[in-house]
């Protein structure tokens, strides 16, 4: 069922009943009771420690958890003055509908700035509430990116693929366009609104790059504020981040259908400002299996192989071919091969009519290749070391955008899926 609402009505009801509040905090949420006190203490510790004579909510979006989640948010004691609200929102499964209500609730209280938070956080501090939240109200920003100081290993998606893209593509150097902790005005949240992607998976997964991407290409002020170390439930990239990747990947290249005009002819990258310190403290390991993503990667490519010679230019399949008789500890797909896959993909998604979902599959098994390699490349540094390693990938991303754009125009090419 696709409802015109996110708020139930008795929610509604409530911020009418508010009417007015300067800040609203965002935490969507499914199943957090382990850390969804730890969150919405250190938000309410936060707000009252750095913005005492504002008016706050903390509103809590749940997707129906069957844990206790909702039970402890509503049992927490927050700060004097602070609201809470609590609702199980309506629509698509997911957090991008978790955040429709969020920009709604934004949008009734008409407040000066709004922030989200992943729920699943351990490493969250009060700090995080000022530097989130200051660029809005205290500047002239209307978009807040965070900047987490994250293991090597964690965040795959954004170092692989995601960073890469909207550095090259849109020519911002925003680092963690899918973080999930944001702060935006509330001409942002409105335009959010106003776009009809609320019954697509931009509901489910995609709603983390959608608001990095509208942002960028409405010409508002954008900056990153860093945060820190980022400690949450990290996952093994072999195991369980799929589905995530599928998701967020379509959503990625359906915004480059769609925004074309806006990038098609910008050259280069450009730093956005970025408020706070960095912490030079290596953050916690999180386990990777080496010998699964290589698995993966064969048994996608032995699956696929027919398809990927007719999708792929002949140096890529050459190269794809190559990687799949070597052995685990010497793994490697070049960093030259991995963009040209990424942008050969996202020319084939541009011209595909029928079956997107199931090309992006297709890609699943060469991200988790990309990744059995960067381990390689990686296994012998720290995370900081490993960051310049992302770096200089994203400029290779961005050396071959002329590629990108040879690719795009071309003629689509028909292949049966």
């Amino acid at each position: 069922m696709e409802y015109s609402t996110a708020l139930r009505p008795f929610i509604i009801k409530r911020l009418e009943q508010i009417k007015k509040a300067d800040i609203l905090v965002g935490i969507p949420c499914f199943n957090n009771e382990a850390t969804i006190a730890n969150v919405m203490t250190m938000v309410s510790d936060g707000l009252f420690t750095y913005y005492k004579d504002l008016r706050p909510v903390i509103f809590v979006s749940d997707g129906g958890s069957t844990d206790d989640t909702r039970d402890i948010a509503q049992s927490i004691e927050l700060k004097p003055w602070q609201e809470r609200i609590i609702q199980i929102y309506r629509g698509v499964a997911g957090k991008g509908s978790a955040f429709r209500a969020i920009f709604e609730a934004a949008r009734i209280l008409d407040v000066d700035a709004c922030m989200v938070v992943d729920s699943d956080l351990r490493s969250i501090s009060p700090q995080w509430v000022q530097r989130l939240l200051s660029p809005v109200l205290e500047k002239k920003y209307e978009f807040v990116a965070p900047v987490y100081t994250r293991y090597k290993y964690d965040g795959t998606i954004t170092n692989n693929i995601v960073y890469n893209i909207i550095r090259a593509v849109y020519g911002k150097r925003i680092r963690q366009p899918i973080g999930g902790d944001f702060t935006f005005s509330k001409r942002l949240a409105q335009l959010y609104l106003d776009k009809p992607v609320w019954s697509t998976d931009i509901a489910r997964f995609g709603i983390d790059i959608f608001m990095t991407v509208n942002a960028i290409v409405s010409h508002v002020e954008v900056c990153q504020a860093n945060l820190g170390v980022k400690i949450h439930d990290a996952k093994d990239p072999a195991q369980s981040l799929g589905p995530m990747f599928v998701q967020v990947i379509g959503t990625l290249f359906r915004l480059m259908e769609h925004y074309e005009p806006y990038w098609k002819n910008i050259e280069g990258s450009k730093p956005v400002p970025t408020f706070g310190d960095i912490d030079i403290i290596e953050p916690e390991a999180i386990e990777v299996n080496l010998q699964r993503l290589v698995d993966e990667f064969k048994t996608g490519f032995i699956q696929f192989n027919a398809l990927y010679r007719e999708m792929f230019s002949n140096q890529v399949f050459t190269s794809l071919k190559d990687s799949a008789h070597m052995d685990v500890e010497s793994f490697n797909m070049p960093v030259e091969i991995w963009v040209k896959i990424v942008y050969e993909l996202a020319a084939i998604y541009h011209t595909w009519q029928i079956n997107k979902v199931r090309l992006i599959n297709l890609m699943v098994p060469l991200y988790f290749g990309r990744i059995a390699s960067f381990i390689n490349e990686t296994i012998s540094m720290n995370s900081f070391e490993a960051e310049e390693v992302v770096e200089q990938q994203a400029q290779v991303f961005e050396h071959y955008k002329p590629y990108l754009m040879e690719k795009w125009q071309a003629t689509g090419k028909n292949i049966e899926l």
